[in-house]
Formats: structure tokens, sequence, C-alpha cells
């Protein structure tokens, strides 16, 4: 299995509104934290998941977190 590319080691903090996203799995993406098909090529696929109403969330970036796709501190051990 490929290892993505650690493409910042700290979270991204973002206020997010209601909606679906796609977290950037492989760590290639320009607009991190979120996908933008830089994965094509790759066996890396982003990750869709849903925000039910406006909230803080810190996105992994490091792309080694077990809990995909919030923060678990993993960046701190890489």
């Amino acid at each position: 299995m490929a290892e993505p590319v650690i493409a910042h080691r700290a979270p991204a903090v973002l206020q997010l509104e209601p909606g679906t996203y796609h977290w950037c799995r492989c760590g290639r993406s320009k607009t991190q934290p979120f996908c933008d098909g830089s994965h094509q090529g790759t066996e890396f696929s982003p990750m869709a998941f849903t925000i039910d109403q406006p909230r803080k969330v810190a996105l992994c970036q490091c792309k080694h977190t077990a809990h995909a796709p919030m923060c678990d501190g993993s960046h701190a051990k890489l």
C-alpha cells in the first residue's frame, strides 16, 4: 500500500457550513485539506463527509489520522 504525502504537519482548523465535502487522502491536492483530483493515477480516493450544522473542525493534513478526516494528533509523531 502506498504512503500518502504529508501535506502539512498541523490540522486545518476551519468553520464549515452544512454540506458534503471531499477530504484529500493522498496529500497531493493543492486545495488542502480538500480533494482537487490530484489522486488520479494513484490508489487513493477522496473521503466524502457531511456536516449537518455549522461547526468548527480540525481536518487532518498529515494523512495519518486514525479518525479520518478529523485530526487525532498523529502529526506530532511524524
